[in-house]
């Protein structure tokens, strides 16, 4: 899987579980190249993502919303993930 396809993916998946306003994904990997625990083929992304639902929820809730909803890309291509609720 590439960038765009996960990006693509993660969008969706997001999207049918969170009512969502906007849902931007920014691909980090290169803040990883160098790191001794950097994996080809796993990605760093950061999601900025504008929804009331999720403004609502505490911040942990929230996170397990978004861990939950994409819990096989955790898994398999997501090396590390930053969230931005606004």
């Amino acid at each position: 899987m590439d960038i765009n396809q996960l990006i693509e993916i993660v969008k969706k998946k997001i999207d049918e579980k969170i009512n969502c306003k906007e849902i931007i994904i920014q691909d980090k990997t290169f803040l990883h190249k160098s790191h001794s625990q950097s994996e080809k083929g796993k990605f760093h992304i950061k999601l900025i993502i504008e929804s009331d639902e999720l403004k609502e929820l505490s911040k942990i809730e929230s996170t397990k919303l978004i861990y939950k909803t994409l819990d096989y890309e955790l898994k398999n291509y997501i090396h590390s993930i930053q969230i931005l609720i606004i």
